[in-house]
């Protein structure tokens, strides 16, 4: 059963949604100000949380930053139409994914599921030693899910693990935005890049020395991305 904290405004839609939830066998936390899910964050400690960006009183993006303060919870930003500027901005400020309201129940599912999958407790296989890799300062284990830089642990996001993890395992490899957002966040439709974009960029915020001068994440312009360590 997994546990899903809904912070939502809308009465309609709250009630909407956690119904769906909890008909999909999901234990469901539904409340309605951003104080009230930052409250409930602690004791109810969800699997996952998902956060409208137009709340009142203390915004979505405030209450996302705030989670990221503390949290590594997987979280998926529920947006209106046409706030574009904003999904860019929670994404930034550390969001897994996001999706569109008005969405169906099966697409929420969907995205829920494709967030917990990048947490799902990797099995250790034969060989697992050769999955843990040094590169400089950074050391990346594919099987414990961990990085060090400089010997301390680092705190990453689920979707940026991901994709480390992911371009790592072909250094030197170039990936497309799409390529990257059907391995990573398993979008298998045309995408949104901005995913990757903002990810990369919070993911460089922690692994390099200097994220305007990136060592291990590099761009390629015009294409994508790949792992090379300079």
């Amino acid at each position: 059963m997994t546990r899903v904290l809904l912070i939502e405004d809308d009465p309609a839609v709250r009630r909407g949604v956690s119904l769906g939830l909890r008909r999909r066998g999901h234990e469901t936390e539904a409340v309605g100000t951003g104080e009230d899910g930052l409250a409930a964050l602690v004791p109810f400690a969800p699997d996952i949380v998902l956060l409208d960006l137009m709340l009142p009183g203390m915004s979505g993006l405030e209450v996302c930053r705030r989670i990221r303060e503390t949290s590594q919870v997987p979280l998926v930003i529920l947006s209106a139409r046409g706030d574009d500027i904003d999904v860019v901005v929670g994404l930034e400020a550390g969001a897994d994914d996001y999706v569109v309201k008005p969405a169906s129940g099966e697409l929420i599912e969907a995205r829920m599921r494709a967030v917990l999958r990048r947490v799902a407790p990797a099995q250790p296989a034969a060989g697992a030693r050769e999955r843990c890799r040094t590169y400089g300062d950074l050391t990346i284990d594919g099987v414990g899910l961990q990085v060090r830089k400089d010997g301390q642990d680092l705190v990453l996001a689920p979707s940026e693990l991901k994709l480390l993890l992911f371009l790592s395992a072909s250094p030197q490899q170039t990936f497309s935005r799409q390529q990257l957002l059907e391995q990573v966040w398993e979008h298998s439709y045309y995408g949104d890049a901005r995913l990757v974009d903002a990810c990369v960029m919070r993911l460089r915020s922690k692994i390099e020395d200097d994220p305007r001068s990136p060592r291990y994440v590099q761009t390629v312009r015009g294409f994508g991305y790949r792992f090379g360590p300079l």
